[in-house]
């Protein structure tokens, strides 16, 4: 029997996991709300205010949707899961108490404290208290430094400074500046040398499934230079995580971190992100997201093999499901051998200012890449931009050479005024293959 599904999002992350579930042959019709023009060609877009849970309830019950997949972190760390599990709906996504792992650094270093799971040094203080904080970095005399603001900050709220002037500076942004309201608590922590990279896994509350893994960049510059960013690009698989890392990561990280969470009452499900920095002493965590990366969901998606919509309906136990919860346990995901490579088309200032409302051009022109669209919207007969990420050019390769330069001959098939993107995505994959 097929059935409607709910998707929660607008972004880039959410056309990929849209284009995945359309292809299930599971599926009925797929909601997403709001959506973006990309998504119109996969199912129906809705407008739903998601933070208003009551009235997804409402349409969800209305339109028989028996799962709600959740895209972005927001609407989780706002209880959203536990709002319509409790009205007896399935969601795929973590409950309030779990998506702290994301909504607070703070929660998520503590919890790798008590489980030992690898991860830097750190130290928390107060907003009213950062004279402390300001002590504490001049007494540590070791730069860079990381400060990170605890709450939710759309991927920007982490200060890397490389001074003790550059330090001041941070302090006082993350008290008085934009950054202000995630920044009510602050973490410190150690800089870590080494490499990021990503895994990604399915969890069902009891166990997981690795659905891939990762690179991205989150400067906005040439070289890893600039200010952060929600990402400019990724590819995957990351030729970094050799298979003993990977394994390594999944016993001294995933294990400890699923069981962790069961044991202390908040069992975790849906999609959980590790971002890890690969250090001589091994790999470690750098963060964690309780929903799928952006832009990696969107090279890992078209890897997939497997029915996206399937593996979903498995993992929460959906009703008509011919696979049981124990079942998501030892099924199989599987994935093609090839390289996806995306590079992110931004606007003129991203991640500071930027204009909206460019007209696009070019998109019909890209034949032989995936667009995911991000931060777009029609405007009559014309896709105009609506955010500082654009859009995501994928490239498929059985190389990844192959993959880059197609995503980046298809990109420059594509402008806007003020467009521009980084040109060296992938290019630290290529040094270990080398």
């Amino acid at each position: 029997m097929k059935i409607n599904v709910l998707l929660i999002g607008s972004g880039g992350r959410e056309h990929a996991l849209a284009w995945g579930i359309a292809k299930s042959p599971l599926l009925n019709t797929l909601y997403i709300a709001p959506g973006n023009p990309g998504t119109e060609s996969l199912g129906e877009n809705v407008s739903l205010d998601v933070s208003n849970h009551a009235e997804v309830q409402q349409f969800i019950e209305e339109h028989d949707v028996k799962l709600t997949v959740v895209g972005p972190e927001q609407p989780l760390v706002e209880g959203i899961s536990d709002h319509l599990e409790a009205a007896g709906h399935k969601v795929f996504g973590p409950k309030k108490a779990a998506a702290m792992l994301e909504g607070s650094k703070e929660f998520a270093k503590d919890f790798m404290a008590r489980h030992n799971i690898p991860t830097a040094a750190y130290k928390v203080f107060d907003q009213d208290d950062f004279e402390a904080a300001a002590e504490y970095i001049k007494s540590q005399n070791s730069y860079p430094v990381v400060l990170k603001a605890d709450g939710l900050a759309g991927g920007k709220g982490v200060l890397i400074p490389e001074s003790e002037a550059e330090a001041m500076e941070a302090l006082q942004e993350l008290k008085t500046g934009s950054l202000s309201g995630a920044a009510s608590r602050l973490v410190i922590e150690e800089f870590m040398v080494g490499e990021e990279a990503s895994v990604f896994a399915i969890c069902d509350g009891n166990s997981f499934k690795v659905i891939g893994n990762a690179q991205d960049h989150k400067r906005v510059g040439e070289g890893d230079t600039g200010l952060n960013t929600g990402g400019m690009g990724a590819y995957s698989p990351a030729p970094i995580l050799t298979a003993e890392l990977l394994a390594k990561t999944e016993k001294e990280i995933i294990l400890p971190t699923i069981s962790g969470m069961k044991a202390e009452g908040y069992p975790y499900t849906g999609f959980l992100y590790v971002g890890l920095m690969i250090t001589s002493e091994g790999p470690k965590v750098v963060e964690y997201n309780c929903r799928f990366g952006d832009p990696e969901c969107q090279v890992i998606i078209p890897r997939m093999e497997s029915d996206l919509l399937e593996v979903l309906v498995a993992s929460t136990n959906t009703p008509l499901n011919p696979l049981s919860r124990g079942d998501f346990s030892t099924m199989d995901i599987n994935f093609d051998q090839k390289y996806r490579c995306t590079v992110v088309l931004a606007s003129g200032g991203y991640p500071q200012s930027y204009e909206k409302g460019k007209v696009i051009s070019g998109l019909d022109s890209v034949q032989d890449a995936l667009i995911f669209h991000a931060g777009t919207k029609r405007d009559g007969d014309q896709i105009v931009t609506n955010g500082g990420r654009v859009l995501n050019v994928v490239g498929s390769g059985d190389t990844l050479q192959e993959a880059i330069e197609l995503s980046y001959t298809a990109i420059s098939k594509i402008s806007f005024e003020g467009s521009f993107y980084r040109s060296d995505i992938g290019a630290k994959g290529l040094k270990h293959l080398k």
